[in-house]
């Protein structure tokens, strides 16, 4: 059934991804492997020349330290066609984030899986390896690129690939619960190597979206497990684990394997250590432990430009710890990085950064984002305390509080008169937009606010005005927001507070620290949450907790989620809806045709405006960021949000500096 993994973002813990299968067909050839980002481009080339490889390459293969560029690539490199101009080498690539966080910089830099997301976000396009799909979507079928090296100069074969499925995602140790994305309708796939480059995974089941998945976060793994390496640090091939653990000061040969960056691009152990061999434009030259990341270049990187050139143009990206949002500002003002990081992206700092473009010698770009509401108030429909879960699973009662928020006037306040009254529904741009569930019960309306409130029950009050609960307890209820998400929270949170004060509805406001919060979101501890809804374009089928109960953005029914999670082994049976819901997105993931897929997914948003579980605040707008002038081959806008680990989809392996 559901998704038993939590993911979330850089603004939650992690990412996940999907969409519809893309290719039935094979794409081994060179052409049909290019990357078109179908934006900005020009025939111009920047002054200077270029080489085949770059100037230090060259100097090491001369020197006999490294061998000729034909020997380090592939038979068949991946041409990516830049997003403006073909580049030149040199140069380095300055950003920050906020903390010693490895999905962030996998975000930047960590984004070469078996396929990725094309650079607009429109579907997935071959990367480490093309497919065939079999005709009833079951067997897919990969072919990798004979001669592919990993950082250190070993093969990548399929034997690698084997190794991350079979000994790593299919341990029990490593791995107690298999990943749900792997096995449609509860059956693992099957996997096969024909030879060192063909494997197949067959599953039970049509999978719809396995292509998705693997070019999302969760299916990094696949590409980032050298086996000749990490084999050393795994119980089943070094009987002698046991003195390595000792070695390591850790309590077992879980945490020494995952401490080695066994876990993937997107986990923190890869940044921290040099050593593990990857198959990423850069590699890790001072570890992420500190205060900054720098990778230098990979002289076994697979991919070239149009004139065969071996990429990356840049020779190093350096990634600095700012934990200061004040400090990080100040400096992306000035002129210091290139493609920040989002948190001081905000509105408030639009205006500081354009004033300051011209003497910090860059430009504001824009971001198409899939995020869709910067502010949900998710009432715990699965309440421990029985009054206050009736309250809440009455729709009335949602309904009236969504008539009472002044969202016209919170744009003006707290988001710089940017957005649009909106509910947890698909963004405007989405093909499954539609006006009656994004708009429904945004109007602000005091008088029908208090005409539901009080069909649903709540028509008495006390001597303060407050209104009274059947049981004649007062309707009180904290709604909880994480510290050092969305600096917009505690300013939303606290206008709602007033306009509910106004209909005689008692809301308080508690802060929580991040680890806190989601511990006792999980748990089901909390009355309600604050929170920014997500996936509103084609990540919306992918990822669709914000209209139904499933998987780990149900911040509203965490019962419900579990239930379906869980195959109803934990949790609580939902109602009939949510249930219907649920029956429905089973059928979605196991139904090959596109067409048919999104049909039933139509069905799912009609019954989620129906129910009408979350109370919505605001439309994101669309966001920006920040590029050097001299920083070229970033296209716009670049697609941003939970499912796409932007910037790296668009390619940063192009980017270069033009002099």
């Amino acid at each position: 059934m559901g998704d038993q993994k939590r993911n979330f973002s850089r603004r939650d813990l992690f990412r996940s991804a999907g969409g519809a299968v893309l290719a039935t067909t094979s794409l081994a050839g060179c052409d049909l492997l290019s990357t078109d980002p179908t934006t900005n481009k020009s025939n111009g080339r920047p002054a200077g020349k270029k080489g085949l490889e770059a100037p230090s390459l060259a100097a090491a293969v001369k020197a006999g330290t490294l061998p000729a560029l034909k020997d380090r690539l592939p038979a068949q490199p991946l041409v990516l066609k830049p997003a403006q101009e073909i580049g030149t080498y040199g140069g380095t690539w300055r950003t920050f984030i906020q903390g010693i966080d490895g999905s962030s910089v996998y975000e930047n830099i960590g984004y070469d899986g078996l396929v990725r997301w094309a650079p607009d976000f429109s579907g997935v396009i071959p990367n480490v390896v093309s497919w065939d799909v079999g005709a009833d979507g079951r067997e897919y079928t990969f072919h990798l690129r004979k001669g592919m090296k990993w950082s250190d100069g070993k093969p990548f074969t399929a034997d690698d690939i084997a190794f991350a499925y079979v000994d790593v995602l299919s341990n029990e140790e490593l791995f107690p619960v298999f990943p749900e994305w792997l096995a449609p309708g509860g059956t693992p796939a099957r996997f096969a190597k024909a030879d060192d480059v063909t494997c197949t995974f067959t599953f039970a089941e049509p999978h719809a979206f396995f292509l998705e998945r693997l070019a999302s976060p969760e299916g990094n793994i696949l590409a980032a497990s050298p086996k000749h390496y990490l084999q050393r640090f795994h119980k089943k091939y070094n009987p002698d684990v046991a003195a390595l653990v000792k070695e390591a000061k850790v309590a077992e040969w879980i945490q020494l394997y995952f401490g080695k960056g066994g876990d993937g691009t997107s986990g923190l152990a890869i940044w921290q250590n040099p050593e593990l061999p990857v198959l990423l434009p850069w590699v890790v030259v001072t570890p992420l432990t500190k205060d900054r990341l720098v990778a230098k270049r990979n002289p076994y990187y697979w991919k070239t430009d149009p004139d065969g050139s071996q990429l990356p143009y840049l020779d190093e990206v350096v990634i600095d710890i700012v934990a200061s949002p004040e400090t990080a500002t100040l400096r992306v003002s000035n002129g210091d990085f290139t493609l920040p990081s989002t948190d001081v992206l905000i509105p408030a700092n639009k205006p500081i950064f354009a004033r300051n473009a011209e003497q910090g010698r860059y430009r504001l770009i824009d971001q198409m984002t899939s995020d869709i509401n910067n502010g949900v108030v998710c009432l715990n429909l699965t309440h421990k305390n029985r009054a206050v879960r009736e309250l809440f699973q009455n729709k009335d009662f949602r309904i009236g509080l969504s008539y009472a928020i002044n969202r016209a006037e919170l744009i003006k306040a707290v988001h710089q008169r940017q957005g649009e009254p909106y509910q947890s529904a698909p963004r405007p741009e989405s093909d499954w937009y539609e006006e009656t569930l994004a708009k429904q019960h945004t109007k602000y309306d005091v008088a029908e606010a208090n005409r539901r409130l009080d069909r649903a029950g709540l028509t008495r009050r006390d001597a303060a005005g407050w209104r009274l609960r059947p049981d004649g307890n007062r309707v009180a209820f904290t709604v909880e927001l994480p510290t050092g998400f969305d600096p917009t929270y505690p300013a939303t949170a606290e206008l709602i507070q007033t306009y509910w004060k106004a209909v005689g509805i008692e809301m308080r406001v508690q802060s929580q620290g991040g680890p806190l919060f989601w511990e006792r979101l999980f748990a089901n501890q909390c009355d309600a949450v604050l929170y920014s809804a997500e996936n509103g374009l084609r990540d919306a089928i992918l990822d669709p907790g914000w209209f139904f109960p499933v998987g780990g953005r149900c911040y509203y029914a965490r019962l419900w989620a579990d239930w379906y999670a869980s195959g109803g082994k934990t949790g609580e049976a939902p109602p009939p809806a949510p249930r219907r819901q649920m029956q429905l997105y089973d059928t979605i993931k196991t139904t090959a045709d596109e067409a048919e897929r999104n049909r039933l997914f139509t069905e799912i948003l009609r019954i989620s405006r129906e129910e009408f579980y979350t109370i919505g605040t605001v439309l994101i707008a669309g966001r920006y960021s920040i590029v050097q002038d001299n920083f070229r081959n970033v296209p716009e806008p670049i697609p941003e949000g939970s499912l796409y680990p932007d910037p790296a989809p668009v390619g940063p392996e192009q980017f270069y500096v033009r002099s």
